[in-house]
């Protein structure tokens, strides 16, 4: 049924492959029956296999059991998910927040929740899919602007006529490392009574001692602001949240259709969300660590000449030329114990290793990468 376009793909060398591990995720992973240095986790902070957090997923199975049974709004939530929530509105410094089972199912119910067909929404050309997909589901007029151009994004703020304007953007863009212009984002909403939605998935646990790009930049809580992030990438669960002001809460849990027609997540994966929130909270080390690990293997890439573009963050891009240099380079790794992902179109534009390192490698993890790339080149 679908053999002529999988043959295009296959000449274009595009395809893909599911890769299942035998192994607890980590800096280190078992494939098959070999092990791998694995610099493909957005686990970034180890919380997924934290001995604290797997104890208190099994803690609570006795008492609520796995499963919820039922959305959110039939009884399908415990008192764990209302006392994430709190704690989630309390760290990120919001009035209120709501759990969505991932991030994907966050942006594609927030969008058109916030925004609708007479409204306009301005876009960051770099922007996750799932806010692609929210957009397009929004109905809403979707206007994009050059990735991180504010000049552009101001014109168009201007230009652009709606009854309810929302500027979306990611905080950490995912295949580039790169952070939003934050600051001058926030001066555009404020001048012109902008809404801001940020996807705050890489930042959450990252930036700003944890709490994300808000307080990385240092910028105040606004009502206007409206923050998503997850819990499946630094805090090492599984699902999302999305935190703002009652107000916007509220509104949302009325209408935001991947919340109220999806059966809310298992009370074991929300306390495995609150303990290793509290360690966040609590794990300065863990996320100095983090940064530091990502100082090593920046400045050791940059030392060989690999373009690493603007990368600011735990995620590293090398662009590596062409597709089949791309999947060329990924491959040798492989074989020599390194694990390191292709990124091929139509994921991006441009071919690319996306590198992502975490609080678990260690420096030898590091300098080993770097030294294979380097005989690579040679």
């Amino acid at each position: 049924m679908f053999r002529e376009e999988l043959d295009n793909l296959l000449q274009k060398n595009l395809v893909r492959q599911v890769v299942s591990r035998a192994s607890a995720q980590g800096a280190r992973v078992t494939i098959g029956s070999q092990k791998y240095i694995n610099f493909s986790s957005n686990d970034y902070l180890g919380l997924s296999h934290h001995p604290l957090v797997v104890a208190s997923v099994k803690a609570v199975l006795d008492t609520y059991g796995f499963g919820s049974g039922a959305s959110r709004l039939l009884a399908g939530g415990t008192v764990l998910h209302e006392k994430l929530e709190a704690e989630i509105a309390d760290f990120k410094g919001t009035e209120d927040a709501r759990v969505f089972n991932s991030g994907y199912a966050a942006n594609i119910g927030m969008i058109p929740a916030i925004a609708r067909e007479g409204d306009v929404i301005y876009s960051d050309e770099l922007n996750h899919a799932s806010i692609i997909d929210g957009c397009r589901l929004s109905r809403a007029k979707t206007v994009i602007y050059r990735h991180g151009d504010i000049t552009m994004l101001e014109e168009l703020v201007r230009k652009e006529q709606g009854q309810r304007k929302v500027i979306i953007t990611d905080s950490i863009f995912s295949m580039d490392g790169d952070l939003a212009p934050l600051g001058d984002i926030y001066q555009i909403c404020r001048g012109y009574g902008v809404l801001l939605y940020l996807d705050d998935a890489h930042g959450t646990g990252v930036l700003g001692d944890g709490r994300g790009a808000r307080n990385h930049f240092n910028l105040p809580s606004e009502p206007w602001v409206i923050q998503m992030g997850t819990f499946s990438k630094a805090l090492g669960s599984y699902g999302a949240f999305v935190a703002g002001s009652k107000e916007t809460i509220h509104w949302i849990s009325q209408t935001a259709r991947s919340l109220i027609f999806s059966t809310a997540l298992p009370p074991c994966v929300i306390s495995g969300s609150l303990t290793a929130l509290n360690l966040v909270r609590k794990g300065g080390s863990l996320i100095q660590k983090l940064w530091t690990n990502r100082k090593q293997l920046a400045e050791g890439l940059s030392r060989l000449g690999y373009d690493i573009k603007k990368s600011a963050s735990p995620i590293i891009p090398i662009m590596t030329g062409t597709i089949p240099d791309t999947t060329r380079i990924a491959s040798e790794l492989f074989k020599q114990g390194i694990y390191v992902p292709a990124i091929r179109p139509p994921t991006v534009d441009t071919p690319r290793l996306r590198l992502t390192v975490t609080s678990d490698h260690d420096s030898d993890d590091l300098a080993l990468l770097i030294r294979t790339l380097e005989n690579l080149q040679g």
